[in-house]
């Protein structure tokens, strides 16, 4: 193409900037050939005329089109130039935040000085085994691709790794030898590759320290040979270092450090161990303070000292030897410290005899302090006829102790480099390597010496290794495709080697200048000006005559000659090394005892000395100059390069202020000059730096055919003519065999081409869409102006009516208004006057209404004082007349008292009163005589009963014969009328006395009544609000789908799960690392032993690693897990997550049950003290209490036994009551049973007191006819004792009768204080009860609906667990005895079977015994089938026949998992006969050659079928095993023939292991079959025709990188994915494999799908455009629809899909505004932060039309995403599990009706 066709309007071109290098711009006006300016304008709007000349100003770059910008190769750019390269690093840097880059061969990475998370093992595993452009950029591909080669080609590698301090190159080293330890990582257990990684901390204390460019720059090169053996893993290592940088040791520059290993020592001086090494803080040593700088932020040299020393021990350099390299550390700091005073004479100088740190010095290594202190200021000249010692001066004093100080460290570093080369040497030959060179990159700074010399020397041999690589790679591209090429002309750089290394070179002549006695730098310099004068690349400077310059490849560098000869002697004194070759410590000894020595000394014993002294020839290693050491060392590492195949990492430092993303185009412009990154693109541009593939340049510019072109079917054929009718100039192109290959700018040109096709055809679509839019527009318009009319028209004839219809309506109101407005005003006037007359009519009334009550007050104030009046006159009439009757009656009176008077004194009137009277006291004196009698016979009959009686009558007695000799009766008689009067009154006080009580007692037990029927309707109020309350939370829970507890409970389910399935995996690992240790491992010890009787334990030792469980306690896991199962899940994880719930509630429901307990106790001990009360026979009145507590004392002790029987029978009702599943009917059972209990209790109290009464009546009625009896025999008795004595025996009756009562009443009173106290202790737990509700359903009001769910689910789940508790008792407590009766019940039937054994052994004269001859009568019964007996010693033909030798191929036919029917069979007659050993020794040989078997045969097809029959075996010991909770979908049948004499739950667990390791080695096989068709079926297939869109790839998929031949790597489609799935469920299904597993294989594969795709998506620029994400989800939706048409959808193996289809929906939703950026946060809840931002970093158009997603709008998505709490996890996990669950299945196949092949081989085996 022309300059015309180019430089056009709106083209865009880079023009130089001497502030940003480059800078873009746009012509605005053609340039036509010619011209002098060229027109432009700046991207800020800003004109510019760009001056054009032929020789001064050539035309600007051309700019790449934006599709290329971005480009993970810079080699893939149209346009390859300095500019291109720079702006594409910058985007990628700084918009992408993508550090590296690929340019060709090179890998370029930028340092960012920040911690990157894409260094995982996760990304490891990612880039592990993928060519190296099928990948973003990174170190791991670099590496990948040198292990990969090394596996190929068996040819060694290197990864070259260069660059400037600061930018990163230790870092890439070490990333690249951690992906080496990781991928081949060593097969033994030696840890190799832990060793090779443990030598960084060691290199990086001794070799590295703080510089102005980098707080951790390798002050030294190194080579790491990493050795790999035959199966490429690794062996061992080997370390190369080249030129330690000595100088740091005793000179730093300002904010500079020494080595680290420095200020480690001095952190970590207070350490006890340390103290002998005298150190202190660094500041205190001037070689470790020279910088002012001691510090570096955020790094701890403690804790990095502690890190070097676990290195030092992890490579097996022992406490001693660590020790002593501490000591030699610390000795150079104190000789730095050494005091070196000058003498008067200034030529001479001397060491203070106190110095500490020279006897520091001196103590830490061991030599003699005194010829130190002299030979530090002394040196011996050696001359041919004597040797003498010469004073120095305090400065060449001062040199000699630095350079002393250098020496050691020099030494040291080499022996610790030597010792951990020993540590990483093996044994074993090494069969290849790849070696890692981080070497210093070229160097240059305003003082530059000899070390920047060594530096550039050295890089410019490797960039002429690397340009001659580059070239070879070229030619070899180009020969490959068969295309003519011509030399392309580069930079060869060696003139510039030659002018350093050749004869008479510059070191040549610094070596020579080194040997002349008084040879300087300036003499050096002048032979420099004399010899290489005429060279290119040497100059003179024209200010100076001691530097020189060199015209290198990247920069020209002047350098300073002063020093060069003095740094390339390196002279040490020989008298102060055998100072310290004399040293006491032996390692400071070997330090410096040379190779030669040792051999020297053991020559010849016999020494001759000369005649002469001949001066000491210095060791050869002293004569060996530092440049002559760097140039041989150079040598042979670039023969070992030129061995080997090398990869380039050269590492870019962005700017010099350590700033996190911040790049400064200057700085990178300098080091891309210097590494060679731009040489490598003006190779590539010389030739044709662009290649397409055929079907690529089709599918991308098909466009630009015709459609005639389209359709034929050679499609290479369709290219060329395309590329010869696009492209007039035949040299711009090349067709090779696979490829089309461009010359630079073609590839932009036919973007411009296709981007006008594309442009013309939009113009045309647009001009058809707006025509069709404007029509559509017009009539649009035309129908709405007509719409319009017709409304506007109708609106006007509508208002004309409207005003009609309104000026009637007018006239209307105004009549009305009107005629409203004359009623108002006439109604207005009406009660105005109704008003006025009705209150004249009021005043007037009330005017006569008060005359009237005037007038009636008056008449009532007459009527009163005129009665007033009357009573007073009758009042005084009265009082006279009573005086007067008074006065008469008092007179009367006397006169009757004086006449009575009189007759009284008269004796006749006495003789007739004592005449009755003696008569009565002669009757008295009878009677009291005859009961005297009667009462002495009762005292002798009755003393023990009566004696109370008798001593009142003796007191009557005496009172009666007082009464006689008194002569006068009447006042006894009198008394005994009072007492006898004084006792009916008590009686009568009694009988009140019991009636207020009876009375209080019916009034209390009405309250009582009251009471408790008010609790029973709060108790029915209580009962409906706890009724409304579930039906509230049942409702809310059932409105829920899936609570969040059940999901979290589950998901903590599973974790225990994954943590157990994990252990196996693990444990599976240790044993196959054991077995590929041993060779050959006996697994005959693996025999773990079953649970017998107790009574017939086996002596049998068992080696079983399983612990033996009983079953009484727990079952094995499976079964739990089983159980889990079958009670659903949100009660299995209740139970689980609630345990301690449970055990909590258990001890308050027991604390409860003691205290109920004591308190029956209490009443006991309380009614057996009261029924122990001493008794006294004297007294009635104790007698009676006697009575009454024997009475008292049965009936407690009946009330006791009724109490207990009540508890008996609450106890049963909560155990029947638990079993109930409905909760709001519990409280009002409860509350029942207890009223019950409380009515019968009353009943059977008022039944007792009836027979209290009954039996008081009985005693007192008794008593009164034993009187009467005794009485008829006494005659003449009077009336007066008669009465006297019966009122004593009623009022003693009475006395008794009210204690009766009183202590009834107590009882009573007693008993309901009791029920009154539980009915309030129950009204306190119904109140408590709701008041929890009402807290409850308070707190529930206040909660989300979510929230409120969970906390109602939550509730409920309580709420069960309390209500099983009870059941679950019961339930274990049967099952202990139900376990109890099994085992008395296998003991008889053992001893039953073992007494008909020895009668059949005794009746057998053969020795061995005839199978089926002891069952022969049985056979015919029912439990005896579905058995198979064989003989002991045909147990290996056995397993051969069914484990070791069978194929699923031999048993396909059959019923499925057979082999697992027939060994169970043969299991049940062992179990039969009752054979442990047999058990054991079956089951045992079962499951090891199970595992044989799977080790040997590791196909899909073996493992699916061993799976599936192991699982099925698990079922059938389940299925048989007795336990009822396996037993509820058993048949009759199969439930007869259940396991009768052993318990295999130990088994069963063992058998669950070995399927979880199975099912592993099952998913680990699936995966390793189709991950290697994931990525190509997934991403790069096209599913969809014609949908893909291809850009250019650069080296992607280039020849080096390719397992495959030239036709590219083996492609895989959507399909042969589906159909490889379809063939894995197949085989399953055939198999018999519980669909619950098939469910979860498929779930885990799909997982395995989706993390490899999303990790390729994530690490994949060329896949993440709008294309690729419609062509992902229709593959998705493709897996979906197999999912459906299997069965397979609620596997939830479609949810782990969910990540890849919300990827393929950010590749495909708009990514412009905020409304889109919240769009896709809430869409892509299943990727992480990093993970949406690195797709949306990686977003890439396919073509102009597109736009890129902007760095702002990758902002707000970040900052919209910050309040997620995720993992910073970019990757996902490939190698993540999730816990299978074998779920109980058993079988419906009798066992009796199996029938078993021919084929198989069985014939040995008799059914039974």
């Amino acid at each position: 193409m022309s300059v015309n066709e180019l430089y056009t309007k709106f083209t865009r071109v880079w023009i130089p900037d001497p502030d940003e290098v480059w800078r873009a711009a746009e012509i605005t006006k053609d340039y036509k050939e010619g011209d002098p300016v060229l027109q432009l304008q700046l991207e800020d709007g800003t004109p510019l005329e760009y001056q054009v000349g032929p020789k001064t100003n050539p035309l600007p770059f051309l700019r790449n089109p934006d599709i290329l910008v971005g480009e993970n190769d810079l080699t893939a750019l149209s346009y390859l130039h300095e500019p291109a390269v720079l702006h594409n690093l910058r985007v990628r840097f700084l918009e992408s935040n993508h550090i590296y880059t690929y340019c060709g061969i090179v890998l370029v990475a930028i340092n960012p000085y920040e911690q990157l998370q894409i260094y995982g093992e996760e990304v490891i595993n990612a880039y592990s085994g993928q060519n190296m452009g099928d990948m973003d950029p990174h170190i791991f591909a670099v590496a990948e691709e040198a292990y990969k080669q090394m596996a190929r080609d068996e040819r060694n590698q290197s990864i070259i790794v260069s660059g400037e301090s600061g930018a990163g190159k230790t870092v890439s080293a070490k990333y690249a030898m951690r992906f080496f330890a990781t991928v081949g990582g060593s097969a033994s257990d030696t840890s190799v590759e832990e060793k090779v990684l443990a030598s960084s901390p060691i290199m990086e204390a001794i070799g590295n320290a703080k510089t102005t460019r980098n707080d951790n720059s390798s002050r030294f090169g190194k080579y790491i040979q990493i050795g790999f053996s035959r199966h490429y893993h690794i062996i061992g290592a080997n370390m190369r270092t080249y030129l330690l940088e000595k100088s740091r040791v005793v000179f730093q520059a300002e904010d500079e450090r020494n080595y680290h290993i420095f200020y480690q020592l001095c952190a970590s001086a207070t350490i006890p161990e340390f103290k002998e090494l005298s150190l202190t803080s660094a500041e205190d040593f001037s070689y470790t303070s020279l910088g002012e700088n001691i510090f570096i932020e955020g790094v701890n040299d403690a804790d990095d000292f502690r890190k070097t020393r676990e290195a030092f021990t992890l490579l097996g350099i022992k406490d001693s030897s660590q020790s002593s390299i501490f000591k030699i550390m610390a000795s150079i700091l104190h000789l730095g410290n050494v005091e070196i005073r000058s003498e008067r004479d200034g030529e001479s100088c001397h060491i203070p005899r106190d110095d500490l740190h020279l006897q520091h010095f001196c103590r830490l290594l061991g030599v003699e302090l005194q010829q130190m202190e002299h030979w530090l200021c002394h040196r011996k000249l050696a001359t041919t006829s004597e040797t003498y010692v010469k004073n120095m001066s305090a400065k060449q004093a001062a040199n000699a102790r630095d350079a002393l100080a250098k020496h050691i460290y020099a030494r040291l570093f080499d022996w610790i480099v030597e010792h951990i080369n020993r540590a990483l040497q093996t044994s074993s030959k090494q069969h290849s390597f790849i070696g890692v060179l981080d070497i210093y990159g070229f160097e240059t700074f305003e003082v530059n010496s000899f070390e920047q010399f060594c530096i550039n020397y050295a890089n410019e041999k490797l960039q002429q290794q690397f340009n001659s690589h580059v070239f070879k790679l070229e030619q070899e591209e180009y020969m490959k495709e068969q295309i003519p090429w011509t030399l392309i002309d580069f930079y060869d750089n060696q003139p510039c080697i030659d002018l350093i290394e050749a004869r008479l070179g510059i070191l040549d002549l610094l070596d020579e200048e080194c040997k002349v006695p008084k040879g300087t730098d300036q003499n050096w310099a002048q032979k420099l000006y004399k010899q290489h004068s005429s060279s290119a690349h040497f100059q003179k400077p024209r200010m100076s005559n001691t530097s020189f310059i060199i015209i290198h490849f990247a920069d020209r560098v002047e350098y300073q000659c002063d020093g060069f000869l003095e740094k390339n002697r390196d002279t040490v004194y020989e008298e102060q090394i055998n100072i310290l070759k004399a040293s006491q410590f032996q390692l400071v000894a070997d330090l410096f005892h040379e190779k030669d020595d040792v051999s020297s000394s053991k020559s010849s014993r016999v020494n001759v000395r000369p005649l002469k002294a001949v001066p000491k020839v210095p060791n050869k290693e002293h004569r060996k100059t530092v440049g002559h050491q760097f140039r041989s060392s150079l040598h042979l590492l670039m023969e070992t390069l030129n061995a080997t195949t090398p990869h380039y990492v050269r590492c870019i430092k962005p700017n010099d202020d350590k700033e996190a993303f911040s790049f400064d185009s200057r700085r990178a412009v300098q080091q891309l000059r210097a590494c060679g990154v731009l040489e490598t693109i003006r190779i590539s541009a010389a030739g044709y730096p662009s290649r397409w593939t055929y079907p690529d340049f089709f599918n991308r510019y098909r466009v630009l055919m015709k459609k005639s072109d389209m359709m034929a079917a050679d499609k290479k054929l369709v290219c060329k003519n395309l590329m010869e009718t696009l492209i007039k100039e035949p040299d711009m192109f090349q067709f090779g065999k696979t490829k089309i290959f461009f010359r630079a700018g073609q590839v932009a040109y036919l973007e411009k081409l296709r981007a006008d096709k594309f442009r013309s055809a939009c113009i045309k679509i647009q001009k058809t869409v707006r025509g069709w839019l404007q029509r559509v527009r017009y009539r649009k318009i035309r129908k709405s102006a007509i719409t319009l009319q017709r409304y506007g028209r109708g609106y006007l004839a509508r208002r004309y009516a409207e005003f009609l219809r309104l000026s009637r309506a007018a006239l209307i109101c105004q009549k009305q208004y009107r005629m409203v407005r004359e009623r108002r005003a006439y109604l207005r006037v009406r009660r105005a006057t109704i008003t006025i007359q009705a209150y004249t009519r009021g005043m007037f009334t009330r005017r006569i209404y008060w005359e009237f009550l005037l007038h009636h007050k008056a008449l009532i104030i007459q009527k009163n004082v005129r009665g007033w009046l009357a009573r007073r006159r009758f009042r005084r009439a009265r009082g006279a007349a009573v005086i007067i009757q008074c006065a008469f009656r008092r007179m009367h009176a006397k006169k009757q008292l004086k006449q009575l008077k009189i007759e009284a004194r008269s004796a006749e009137h006495l003789k007739k009163l004592n005449t009755g009277m003696e008569n009565k006291i002669v009757q008295l004196q009878r009677k009291m005589d005859e009961q005297s009698k009667e009462l002495k016979a009762q005292n002798e009959h009755l003393q023990t009963t009566n004696s109370c009686l008798g001593s009142e009558v003796s007191k009557l007695q005496k009172e009666l014969e007082q009464v006689r000799g008194q002569q006068s009766g009447g006042g006894r008689l009198a008394s005994l009328e009072e007492e006898l009067e004084r006792l009916r009154e008590e009686l009568q006080e009694a009988h009140a006395h019991r009636k207020q009580l009876e009375e209080e007692h019916s009034s209390e037990k009405v309250e009582l009544t009251q009471r408790v029927e008010e609790l029973e309707k709060e108790n029915l109020l209580l009962k409906n609000e706890k009724e409304e309350m579930n039906r509230h939370i049942l409702q809310q829970s059932q409105s829920s789908k899936e609570g969040v507890s059940s999901a979290s409970l589950e998901s903590e389910l599973d974790q225990e799960r994954q943590r157990y399935q994990n252990l196996l995996k693990e444990f599976s690992r240790l044993e196959q690392r054991y077995d590929n240790l041993k060779e050959e491992v006996s697994l005959s010890k693996f025999q773990p032993g079953h649970q017998r009787n107790p009574s017939l334990q086996s002596s049998l030792e068992s080696d079983s690693n399983y612990p033996s469980i009983s079953t009484s306690e727990v079952g094995d896991s499976e079964d739990c897990i089983q159980q889990v199962e079958e009670m659903g899940v949100e009660k299995a994880a209740m139970d689980i997550s609630l345990f301690m719930k449970l055990q909590k509630r258990v001890r308050e429901l027991e604390q409860e049950r003691k205290r109920l307990q004591v308190n029956l106790e209490k009443m006991e001990e309380l009614a057996n003290r009261k029924g122990s009360e001493p008794r006294s026979p004297t007294s009635s009145q104790e007698t009676a209490d006697l009575t009454y507590n024997n009475l008292k004392t049965q009936e407690l002790e009946s009330e006791n036994k009724k109490l207990k029987n009540d508890l008996n029978e609450l106890r049963r009702s909560v155990a029947e009551r638990a079993s109930q599943s409905s909760s709001s009917n519990e409280l009002q059972d409860g509350y029942n049973l207890l009223m019950s209990q409380l009515r019968a209790a009353n009943e059977e109290l008022d039944a007792r007191k009836e027979e209290v009464l009954i039996l008081r009546t009985q005693i007192v009625s008794n008593a009164q006819l034993q009187e009467r009896n005794e009485d008829t025999v006494r005659e003449g008795d009077t009336e007066e004792p008669l009465d006297k004595e019966e009122a004593l025996r009623a009022y003693h009756g009475l006395c008794e009768s009210k204690k009766l009562l009183e202590a009834q009443l107590q009882t009573q009173s007693r008993q309901h204080q009791d029920e009154l106290e539980a009915l309030h202790t129950q009204i306190e737990l119904l109140k408590d009860d709701i008041e929890k509700k009402q807290e409850i359903l308070t707190y529930m009001a206040s909660l989300s609906p979510e929230a409120r769910v969970e906390y109602s689910v939550q509730q409920e789940i309580t709420r069960l667990t309390n209500d099983n508790l009870d059941l679950k008792e019961l339930v274990e407590k049967q099952e202990k005895n139900e376990r109890k009766l099994k085992k008395q019940l296998r003991i008889y039937m053992k001893k039953v079977q073992e007494l008909e054994a020895s009668q059949a052994a005794a009746l057998s004269p053969s020795s061995k015994p005839v199978l089926s001859r002891q069952v022969t009568v049985q056979r015919k019964e029912k439990d005896f089938e579905g058995m198979l007996e064989y003989y002991k010693e045909d147990e290996a033909r056995l397993i051969k026949t069914l484990v070791t030798d069978v194929r699923p191929s031999h048993v396909s036919a059959t019923v499925p998992c057979l082999p697992a029917y027939i060994l169970f069979m043969c299991i049940r007659h062992a179990d039969y006969i009752n054979d442990d050993q047999k058990v054991e020794s079956l089951l045992t040989s079962t499951i090891n050659s199970i595992k044989k078997v799977l080790k040997k045969n590791d196909d899909f097809e073996m493992t699916s079928f061993w799976l599936a029959n192991t699982s099925r075996l698990l079922h059938c010991l389940k299925q048989y095993s007795g336990d009822e909770a396996f037993m509820t979908q058993n048949t009759a049948k199969q439930n007869e023939h259940c396991l009768k004499n052993f318990d295999l739950a130990e088994y069963r667990q063992v058998l669950s292991d070995l399927s979880i390791q199975i099912y592993q080695q099952l998913i680990k096989v699936a995966e390793g079959t189709i991950q290697p068709m994931i990525v190509s079926a997934m991403l790069e297939s096209e599913s969809i025709p014609s949908l893909a869109s291809v850009k250019s790839m650069g080296y992607r998929n280039r020849s080096s990188s390719m397992d495959t031949d030239a036709d590219g790597p083996a492609s895989y489609t959507l399909q042969a994915l589906i159909r490889q799935l379809g063939q894995f469920h197949a085989i399953m299904r055939d198999h018999g494999l519980d669909p619950e597993i098939v469910g979860q294989v498929v779930r885990q594969l799909f997982h395995c799908i989706n993390a490899v795709t999303l990790n390729n998506l994530l690490l994949r620029k060329d896949v993440c455009s709008w294309s690729t994400g419609m062509q992902l989800r229709y593959n998705t939706s493709q897996m979906e629809e197999w999912l459906r048409a299997n069965n397979l959808f609620q596997s939830k193996a479609a949810a782990t899909l969910e990540p890849i289809i919300q990827a393929a929906q950010l590749l495909q939703v708009k990514k412009k505004t905020s409304q889109d950026a919240e769009a896709i946060c809430s869409l892509c809840s299943a990727l992480t932060t990093q993970q949406i931002v690195k797709i949306l970093n990686l977003y890439t158009p396919l073509n102009e039309f597109e736009e890129r997603v902007t760095v702002s709008f990758i902002r707000n998505i970040q900052n919209r995403l910050q309040e997620r709490n995720e993992p910073p996890q970019l990757l996902v996990d490939t190698k993540q599990t999730f816990p299978v669950l074998f779920p109980y299945a058993p079988s419906s196949l009798s066992l009796e009706t199996l029938h078993i092949p021919a084929s198989l081989g069985l014939d040995f085996l008799v059914r039974v």
